[in-house]
């Protein structure tokens, strides 16, 4: 199996059995750019797809070779991406501008909240299962519709990350269930259709995909993309589906009580639930597997906020930053850190929201601003997951993946912090890695039930530490709450300087 998944900052891919070994992997880092404050886009081409091509072929080129471990033949490939991002391409499927990212590009303000009053969030929560937001991908169609309207007018396609590497690999112009449960409000998740009377006014003239399942097989590899990918000719393709709900797939969070914490740039969450469940802070979606629901929710900085800090305070290696970190006692000697040095996606939804540091003295190490702001993104997590729980979701099982789960503090803080045990996978490649996973299913090889991936270790709470957290987290709530239109004073000062 051959799966690929495009990320924020980097794209990865793996070769597997049948039964998810591992054999072989490849990665690539790309730019991503931010032409103006809130504006997060990627050149799908130079991007997304020579990504994947160069990927693929290095790892098609290892499945040829008779003396690598790797040696066999690609018999089905899937693909993931981040998501939900918004393309716009010609009859022809050609990108007619960058993509728009997700909840990280915050330039859609005005149109969620103008299509929240349009359809009404009690209507939009029941029918598709989130109120309006910049993550939705429907508002970032209605800026495009009004700020771009030329472009609008000339698009034949709407993509998101993986659909487009689908279209380029197969010709097929499709988009999963899931992907399309974050488009609110053009998609009904208890209906699993498109709203059609609302795809015309939102998307007037621009035909929507055919929906499938992330498992779904849509075609297979033509000519022209095998020459430039090297995955054998007619090779079958699963659809694929958002990078976070394959990374789910890949620890094999599939069951009612499941929750996969992902610990990278941004933290996200999905929880497996028993049925649709809703909350207008988070966001309600249809699972990967038919029939499935989940509820997610996503922090718009976390890892991003403490690769600032190693990059500004001139820490030459994360590892050494890790240690001084680690060397601190929780509470980081009485400094306080909030995290929203993006805005913020959940629990609650400010384009506008800012970091802070908060107990500075003359005293203050570098380890002290790392540890501080590590603890802020588990306060984060903290109150995501009460949001969560404030949904009717009963957590009974935690999977950490991601990055950050490299090094065992951060998911230690976390545990620390919420009180939730949580399992770490002995596979943690991510959601190329569920990729795969699809593509076995779309082969007819697998079910979807099969489990790939074993449990290597388990964090357990430290209830010394607990008890300085239980103090500190209230302490976090106050200081957003009392400083909220401080930061939001500050964010407009910094568009009028930066412009």
């Amino acid at each position: 199996m051959l799966g690929v998944d495009i990320g924020t900052g980097s794209s990865k891919g793996v070769l597997t059995t049948l039964d998810g070994r591992v054999l072989a992997r490849a990665s690539r880092r790309h730019r991503t750019d931010n032409p103006r404050p809130g504006y997060v886009e990627h050149d799908a081409d130079a991007v997304w797809w020579d990504d994947f091509c160069a990927v693929s072929r290095e790892l098609t080129a290892r499945a040829a070779d008779p003396t690598d471990v790797a040696h066999g033949r690609v018999v089905a490939v899937g693909a993931s991406g981040i998501g939900p991002t918004v393309l716009l391409a010609d009859e022809h499927g050609r990108p007619l501008r960058p993509a728009i990212l997700y909840g990280v590009d915050t330039r859609s303000v005005q149109e969620a909240a103008d299509l929240e009053e349009r359809y009404g969030a009690e209507d939009l929560l029941r029918r598709c299962g989130s109120t309006m937001s910049t993550q939705a991908a429907g508002g970032k169609l209605e800026w495009l519709r009004r700020h771009e309207p030329d472009v609008f007018a000339r698009a034949r396609h709407f993509f998101m990350s993986n659909s487009y590497l689908a279209f380029k690999l197969t010709g097929e112009y499709v988009l999963d269930q899931h992907s399309a449960s974050q488009t609110t409000p053009l998609y009904d998740r208890h209906e699993a259709a498109w709203i059609e009377d609302r795809c015309e006014e939102v998307a007037e003239g621009l035909p929507m995909p055919r929906l499938v399942w992330p498992s779904e097989r849509i075609g297979t590899v033509t000519a022209a993309a095998s020459a430039v990918t090297g995955i054998p000719l007619g090779t079958p393709v699963a659809a694929g589906t958002c990078d976070a709900w394959a990374e789910a797939e890949s620890v094999d969070v599939g069951r009612p009580g499941d929750l996969m914490v992902m610990y990278g740039s941004t933290t996200f969450f999905i929880a497996v639930t028993d049925g649709p469940r809703v909350h207008p802070a988070l966001w309600g979606t249809a699972g990967v597997r038919p029939g499935q629901d989940t509820l997610a929710a996503g922090m718009a900085s976390s890892g991003s906020a403490v690769e600032w800090w190693r990059e500004t305070s001139g820490s030459p290696d994360v590892t050494d930053l890790v240690a001084e970190a680690a060397a601190v006692p929780p509470g980081s000697h009485g400094l306080l850190a909030l995290p929203y040095f993006a805005g913020e996606r959940t629990p609650f939804a400010d384009a506008d929201a800012r970091g802070a540091l908060l107990g500075l003295t003359l005293r203050s190490t570098r380890g002290e601003v790392d540890r501080a702001l590590l603890e802020a993104t588990a306060y984060g997590v903290r109150h995501n997951l009460d949001v969560m729980r404030d949904a009717g979701v009963d957590i009974r099982r935690v999977v950490a993946v991601g990055g950050g789960t490299g090094s065992p503090l951060w998911p230690q803080i976390v545990t620390d912090v919420t009180g939730l045990r949580q399992e770490l996978p002995a596979e943690r490649v991510g959601a190329a890695l569920g990729d795969a996973k699809f593509a076995a299913v779309a082969l007819g090889a697998v079910d979807v039930d099969a489990t790939w991936n074993r449990v290597e270790s388990v964090t357990e709470p430290d209830p010394v530490a607990a008890e300085v957290y239980a103090e500190l987290y209230p302490a976090y709530r106050r200081l957003h709450e009392v400083t909220a239109d401080l930061q939001h004073q500050l964010s407009a000062l910094e568009r009028r300087t930066r412009r």
